[in-house]
């Protein structure tokens, strides 16, 4: 199936990534209007005095992180906290008895693995009949940690894409520290090495982008090609095609977008019959232009900018962010329509409906398998798994069947081969359910087969999960889950340790999610975890997401604070019990909350934050989120801009909870130095801020599990000190 390119492309450039990063390793404690009293410090006309701290490895810049390193680690490492949680966390990170996720290709499994030995990890692989009996024998095919200590480099793997049909030869993704910019290297599957440059092997340098097969000798390549090579945002803005044996200065522009768009992407589908050629430019976050190659043409697929387009076998998916109208049928947003890809781009067939949600729904995704597609649905933030059968005819009905999966509240949903098999992987958890992968076939009807099931890693018999609705200032129903002992989830003292934490953007849900971190160092002690499913993000839809757009950001603000003042006021805790957490778009939600509303809250976890809405698009990854939040440069945007931009809105004498602040030198994208000005500014006006910088990680803040431990150790500690006894 060919995914819609730019979405490929910049997927780490979203949020997506660093919610899932952070949930699937420790937990998602940070997952990515009415104004409270605030008094900004600076407007548009005062110089920023901190402008040196961004300067992300200036002498200057580095001293301060190092002093301010140095009196975080002194009040929290070595501490009984501090060192319980590390090693707990350490423990679960590198344990044994983790699933080993599979990628089937043919009969061969493989999986990415990393451990107490290995902790930039090992691509290996092993027979699937064995896999499947729970008898596996890895075989090693590339030691990442090897890598980096001949290569003298910090490599992080970041994925491989592998070459149809023969699956000997990958295309790898290795990342220095990290970071979001990764070089591509061609390597042989049989020989298991990379293959070098001068024996015509594909080899693109540091920057970010990537390598797409076409055939054996040939690939796209986007990246930095020098002056004119990149968009604003800092992404590819050419697509390239580059033949074996030539340099890669002299690969061809084959398609190309505007200076001004975010990216451009392609992805390219081999299934014989059905060699699919796709390119795509993004005008914006949230938009899209998408074009085919037929023969040596590019034919636009004519549907809205705000639409997204797939393309499987002989259909075209299209799913809308608006009302669209087709024929005498208007198609809701949020809706996923589907049309015969010949008679679409002919003008003789149109889209029909293929998903139509109803008020509590919105599409969480779908996946083709060879003659199958898989619609995943959340219903109440509750995932809904069906099967679409496609019509014996181009015009005929698509029917939709439920199908069987297990009891859980989250289900991700993948083709295990999209060309060969209607085989899917189902992905199962939930805050007291550890993962489970099954597979099942959605052709034959028959039930899943579990294929691996994840330990418990912390002992959920008494905790309970509980969804409530509060309601914002506007009236609006926001739902959030309560999670915690029973006893403790019932209290109405107010004296129950509580986190809350949320998101609230770039149209990303927050689901139920499993976390040993969380179960381990916060609920087995007692503390109640809150998730709240703020507008902003997908848990709805598109017209969730819309409704905190730009001017109408404060929505996110108002709905956190309306799930803060619900759990307040049924006695679960009280402000000086109630921490929050946030990371990236998350961390401007709680940063939001330090300034807009601090009596509410006794500690506050800010990590990898986005903090200065007036710089924030000069700042690596920054100008590609102007659709999301504004454009500072434009005195109409700033108006509401610095409404509620953290940096700009402390209040000296104010007095505010105690603040961890965390990030990466090495985030490529949410620059380090909204976090290093803001705890800069608190220090200055003698606030109560820890400062906590990891040299590596990129936007997931931790490059490996030593890291990740030591992160959630600090993290974890920070918020016992403020919100327990003793």
């Amino acid at each position: 199936m060919a995914a819609p390119p730019v979405r490929s492309a910049i997927a780490r450039a979203t949020d997506r990534s660093f919610i899932a990063r952070v949930s699937h390793l420790a937990g998602d404690v940070c997952a990515d209007f009415g104004l409270g009293t605030v008094v900004a410090v600076t407007d548009e006309t005062t110089p920023d005095e901190l402008l040196w701290l961004e300067e992300v490895e200036g002498d200057d810049a580095l001293a301060w992180v190092r002093s301010r390193n140095a009196e975080s680690e002194a009040a929290f490492f070595g501490t009984a906290w501090f060192d319980r949680i590390r090693t707990d966390t350490l423990g679960v990170l590198e344990a044994d008895d983790r699933i080993a996720s599979p990628s089937l290709h043919g009969d061969v499994v493989y999986n990415f693995w990393t451990d107490a030995d290995h902790r930039r990890g090992l691509l290996r692989r092993t027979d699937w009949d064995a896999y499947r009996r729970g008898e596996e024998r890895w075989e090693t095919v590339l030691d990442i940690d090897a890598l980096g200590r001949a290569e003298g480099e910090s490599w992080v793997f970041h994925g491989s894409s592998t070459r149809r049909p023969d699956r000997t030869r990958a295309l790898i993704d290795l990342s220095p520290g990290g970071s979001d910019a990764s070089v591509t290297r061609e390597f042989d599957l049989v020989a298991k090495r990379f293959v070098p440059e001068a024996e015509g092997g594909f080899v693109r340098p540091l920057s970010k982008g990537g390598l797409t097969w076409i055939d054996d000798d040939t690939v796209y390549v986007t990246g930095d090609f020098g002056p004119g090579s990149l968009t604003r945002s800092g992404y590819p803005r050419t697509v390239r095609r580059w033949r074996r044996g030539t340099p890669i200065e002299e690969s061809e522009v084959v398609f190309e977008g505007e200076e001004s768009d975010v990216a451009v992407g392609v992805s390219v589908s081999t299934l014989p019959g059905y060699e699919h050629h796709v390119f795509e430019r993004a005008p914006d976050f949230f938009t899209s232009r998408t074009w085919i190659l037929q023969g040596d043409e590019l034919v636009a697929i004519d549907v809205p900018d705000d639409a997204e387009v797939r393309v499987h076998e002989r259909w075209v998916f299209v799913s809308i962010r608006s009302d669209l109208a087709v024929g005498d049928a208007v198609h809701p947003s949020g809706s996923l329509l589907v049309a015969d890809l010949d008679g679409f781009l002919a003008g003789t067939s149109t889209l029909a409906p293929l998903f139509v949600p109803l008020p509590t729904q919105a599409l969480d995704g779908f996946t083709c398998t060879r003659s199958r597609v898989v619609v995943n649905v959340l219903d109440d933030v509750r995932n809904v798994v069906s099967v679409a059968v496609p019509p014996a005819s181009p015009d005929g009905d698509w029917t939709l069947e439920p199908l069987d999966t297990p009891d859980v509240w989250t289900l991700a949903v993948a083709a295990v081969d999209s060309s060969e098999r209607d085989d899917v992987w189902l992905v199962g958890a939930d805050f007291v359910t550890p993962e489970t992968i099954s597979i099942v076939s959605v052709s034959d009807g028959s039930p899943p087969e579990l294929v691996r099931q994840a330990p418990s890693r912390f002992d959920a018999a008494d905790v309970v999960i509980e969804q409530h609705f509060a309601v914002s200032a506007d009236g609006t129903r926001v739902p959030y889950f309560v999670v915690g002992a029973a006893d403790r989830v019932a209290s109405t003292d107010g004296t129950v340790p509580t986190l809350l934490t949320g998101y609230g953007g770039f149209e990303v849900p927050r689901v139920a999610a499993y976390s040993a971190v969380v179960g381990r160092s916060w609920l087995a002690d007692g503390g109640v975890y809150v998730l709240a499913n703020l507008r902003g993000g997908g848990e709805y839809g598109p017209a969730w997401h819309r409704a905190a757009l730009r001017e109408r950001r404060p929505r996110v603000y108002e709905d956190f604070e309306a799930v803060a003042r619900a759990i307040i006021d049924r006695g679960l805790t009280s402000p000086s019990r109630l921490g929050i957490s946030g990371g990236s778009n998350g961390g401007l939600l709680v940063g939001n909350m330090y300034v807009r509303t601090p009596e509410l809250f006794g500690a506050v976890v800010c990590q990898v934050p986005l903090l200065d809405m007036q710089r924030y698009h000069l700042l690596l990854a920054g100008a590609s989120w102007m659709a999301e939040y504004g454009d500072p440069d434009d005195p109409d945007d700033w108006a509401y801009l610095e409404t509620y931009s953290p940096y700009h809105l402390i209040d000296a004498d104010a007095e505010y909870p105690p603040m961890l602040l965390t990030t990466s030198t090495r985030d490529d994208r949410v620059h380090p130095g909204h976090a290093r000005k803001m705890a800069a500014r608190l220090l200055a006006a003698s606030k109560h801020v820890t400062y906590w910088e990891n040299v590596e990680g990129g936007h997931g803040g931790a490059a490996d599990a030593t890291q990740q431990a030591t992160m959630q150790a600090l993290i974890f500690s920070f918020l016992r000190t403020h919100l327990f006894d003793g």
